[in-house]
C-alpha cells in the first residue's frame, strides 16, 4: 500500500497549492485549476474546493523537517512565503517544534533538522 496524496479541504485550491509549492520546492500539477490543485510531492497534497472556512483545530496535520540548515531558519523562510506562527514550543536547549498556520490557517509543525538532531 501507498499512500498517493494527503487531500486537503480548501477556499483557493491554487493560492494554497502554490504556498506549498513553494515551501516544498515540489512543482503543481500542471492540470491543477480552481477546484482541484496538486502539489507533487510524495504523497501529493492534493487540495480540493470546498464552500466553507476551516473553523476547527485539524485532526491530522504534517510535521515538517527542514531538509537543510536549521529550524529556525525554515521557519522565518515559511512566515516570510505567508504562514503564521501559532504555537512556539522551542525550549532553551535547542529542542522542540513551532506549529504555524498556512495562509488558509492549517496547522503544520517545523521540527529541527536532521543535522540539529545530530548534533
Amino acid at each position: 500500500m501507498a499512500i498517493r496524496h494527503i487531500t486537503i479541504d480548501a477556499r483557493d485550491p491554487l493560492r494554497i497549492a502554490r504556498f506549498w509549492s513553494e515551501l516544498t520546492g515540489a512543482p503543481i500539477d500542471a492540470e491543477s485549476d480552481d477546484e482541484e490543485a496538486l502539489v507533487e510531492s510524495t504523497p501529493g497534497l492534493l487540495f480540493i474546493a470546498v464552500p466553507e472556512a476551516k473553523t476547527v483545530k485539524n485532526r491530522l496535520h504534517l510535521d515538517i523537517q527542514p531538509p537543510t540548515g536549521t529550524r529556525d531558519a525554515f521557519v522565518d523562510k515559511v512566515v516570510a512565503l505567508g504562514a503564521t506562527i501559532f504555537q512556539d514550543h522551542r525550549k532553551p536547549d535547542g529542542t522542540g517544534w513551532v506549529t504555524l498556520r498556512d495562509p488558509e490557517g492549517n496547522e503544520f509543525c517545523v521540527e529541527r533538522s536532521a543535522a540539529e538532531r545530530a548534533g
